[in-house]
């Protein structure tokens, strides 16, 4: 039998340090760093683009360093003056997918980022991290910044037109989502601000946001695209819109992305926000999404509904996909000797810090696939891609299937936990 090691992650800005006072170090407004990850399977590069000052800060004041060491990547600011903490956060990226693919093995690449934090008031060193294979964070790029630097970008923002489809109150105490229209032309705004009206009328249907809806603002940012639709190079269909969103990433058929980061954060910045969520003018079936970075959705699909939900858990609570038989482009996702940074998978090597206190006795770990156990959770092989090896909390899910009636208890209280430490 193999033998499984845990590995005790050190989470020392979790525990050593308060949360900082906000006034203290920063105003309200976000700086943005944006930069490029490159490299291969086996290298990551970060090569800084511009530095561009954002008029609002959509985050929590009282809630600046998180708890929860989700993501494959996180980032985290110093006050140089102390050596304080001042800030910590958790994301995900579409080249850490890129880096488990075949090609990643081939070749080279590099994709456009973006991180957002409260601007500082005086000189802030910024730490970029990547957890690493074994589970450990390691530091791959630092600069010190000075605020009053002329080389930060403070242009003036687009002109692009504002819907508040939701308004329960300030931002720094609201979950701040804003929807941006993709693939909708001049003419079609009209069904843009129905799209999202729809959407987010069934959003707040489901547990745990059916009791969450006056902890969340939402605004709807139309900028027309010249063309309607999005991308579908396997049948060779190219449209010119506004954020360049494409299917067929990875060469799978539903994915569908966008690497034009920097026109979507431009385009984000004209209202405070906390996640930013692509939605494309389809009806073809897709979506993808990255904790804390972008959320992405086919419109008038079926089951765009329920696809904006699954994908909404991925960017905004850092869940993992629970599915293990469709089809992926990954290679080796995850590490079986370590536990999964994502709270609703596991792989038992320290299953005592996940749902756990959610099995009764009664419950046998791991559970079988059987119809007896199929409405309570339990630990039932199979998600994140792998059959084996890899389990998650019941047999059906929001982050397993779109049959499923609701997101499984796990998954609801990792939402929760978000939710209130965003507005807490």
């Amino acid at each position: 039998m193999k033998l499984k090691i845990a590995i005790v992650f050190i989470l020392s800005p979790l525990f050593i340090y308060s949360q900082p006072e906000f006034d203290k170090y920063f105003k309200n407004n976000s700086l943005r760093f944006d930069f490029l990850l490159a490299g291969n399977a086996k290298s990551t590069l970060v090569y800084p683009q511009q530095l561009k000052k954002e008029p609002y800060w959509g985050g929590s004041k009282a809630n600046l360093i998180s708890p929860f060491n989700y993501g494959s990547y996180r980032y985290k600011v110093f006050d140089l003056d102390s050596d304080s903490l001042i800030f910590l956060k958790g994301f995900s990226t579409l080249f850490k997918e890129w880096q488990t693919t075949a090609e990643a093995k081939e070749t080279n690449r590099a994709f456009y980022h973006a991180v957002v934090f409260p601007f500082p008031k005086k000189g802030i060193r910024l730490e970029i991290d990547a957890r690493q294979w074994e589970g450990n964070f390691k530091t791959i790029y630092t600069t010190e910044i000075d605020p009053a630097d002329y080389h930060i970008n403070s242009e003036v923002l687009p002109d692009i037109n504002i819907d508040k489809i939701l308004d329960n109150g300030k931002p720094e105490k609201k979950v701040d989502m804003v929807i941006l229209a993709e693939g909708y032309t001049q003419q079609e705004k009209g069904d843009f601000i129905e799209d999202v009206k729809r959407l987010i009328d069934r959003f707040f249907t489901e547990p745990p946001y059916d009791e969450e809806k006056n902890n969340f603002n939402v605004y709807a940012v139309f900028a027309p695209s010249l063309e309607s639709g999005t991308d579908m190079p396997r049948e060779k269909i190219y449209k010119n819109t506004c954020f360049n969103s494409t299917f067929n990433t990875f060469d799978l058929p539903r994915y569908l992305t966008s690497s034009d980061i920097k026109t979507i954060y431009d385009a984000a910045a004209v209202v405070p926000y906390d996640q930013i969520y692509l939605l494309v003018n389809t009806t073809r079936y897709g979506g993808g999404a990255f904790y804390n970075y972008l959320n992405v959705c086919s419109s008038d699909n079926e089951l765009s509904e329920n696809i904006f939900l699954h994908e909404f858990g991925h960017g905004f609570a850092g869940l993992g996909d629970e599915y293990y038989s469709s089809e992926v482009a990954y290679e080796d996702f995850y590490n079986p000797d370590i536990e999964p940074w994502e709270p609703n998978l596991t792989t038992l090597v320290d299953f005592g810090h996940k749902w756990k206190d959610m099995v009764i006795d009664s419950i046998p770990i791991p559970t079988p696939r059987k119809s007896k156990f199929s409405k309570g959770v339990g630990v039932f092989e199979g998600g994140g891609y792998m059959n084996k090896g890899m389990y998650s909390p019941m047999m059906d899910c929001r982050m397993k299937s779109n049959q499923a009636k609701y997101f499984c208890p796990a998954c609801q209280k990792a939402i929760r936990d978000v939710i209130d430490f965003y507005t807490k």
